[in-house]
């Protein structure tokens, strides 16, 4: 592949039914913004037919690069792999359940021209979210925790868009440890500590599951890790000894 401008990295755990709709979500948007792109899947160790149709898809699309292991380690893991495959000067994440309305994707470019990162915030004043109370509490409980622990300036840290200049993210990502859902606090933890710049965009989004109680309980643990690494042993300030290495991985072009 040539010069590629866009790297839109979608992991995927368990989303047979949502997998190529997402693809083909990205495909239009780009496509007609006349820009060189890649997307690169990154299987997440799922086990229905994830792999199955995003290689269905990469068959006929040959912008589609597809990254699979077999083992579950979760979201953080995937996105740093995606990373560190990606080929674009510009990369974004994206979820890939189709519950955020990717249709913004051009505003988050424009917006990179002024920005290190750009996220989505649910509490940006106009965005549109549908999302069941208790999962509004427990993400209002836990945004306190994040300010409060790590010192990130924003109110909503966890929303499944975000595009970065890979430029200033690539000394970055291969410090983070956090591998399922706290990814995001550290990811935004260790951009704040080095200076970048964030800006926050409205997002359309419909979430309909809600946190279990495990999953909540995780990610206060990764928070507690985070802030560990952040303040006590200043863990992300050190020199990166070794280059990040991927284990049990193989790729397919599409």
């Amino acid at each position: 592949m040539s010069q590629v401008e866009l790297s839109f990295i979608v992991p995927a755990y368990n989303e047979e039914n949502f997998i190529e709709g997402t693809l083909g979500i990205i495909d239009t948007i780009v496509m007609n913004k006349s820009l060189s792109y890649e997307i690169v899947v990154v299987n997440d160790g799922s086990a229905d037919n994830t792999l199955i149709n995003a290689k269905k898809y990469a068959g006929k699309n040959g912008h589609v690069k597809i990254i699979s292991y077999s083992q579950n380690l979760g979201k953080g893991h995937a996105v740093k792999t995606g990373f560190m495959n990606a080929k674009g000067n510009v990369v974004f994440f994206t979820d890939s359940d189709m519950e955020i309305d990717l249709k913004k994707i051009p505003e988050y470019l424009d917006a990179l021209n002024q920005a290190d990162i750009v996220i989505a915030s649910k509490k940006h004043k106009n965005s549109h979210v549908t999302v069941p109370l208790s999962r509004r509490i427990q993400s209002e409980i836990f945004n306190v925790l994040v300010r409060l622990f790590t010192g990130i300036p924003l109110k909503d840290t966890q929303s499944g868009l975000k595009a970065m200049k890979k430029s200033a993210f690539v000394d970055i990502i291969p410090r983070l440890a956090v591998k399922r859902y706290a990814f995001d606090v550290e990811l935004l933890a260790v951009a704040n500590l080095y200076g970048l710049k964030v800006t926050e965009l409205p997002v359309d989004v419909k979430l309909d599951a809600k946190f279990k109680p495990s999953e909540m309980w995780h990610m206060f643990l990764d928070l507690l890790g985070i802030t560990y690494r952040l303040r006590i042993i200043h863990w992300y300030q050190r020199p990166l000894q070794t280059k990040y290495s991927l284990k049990n991985i193989f790729s397919i072009s599409g």
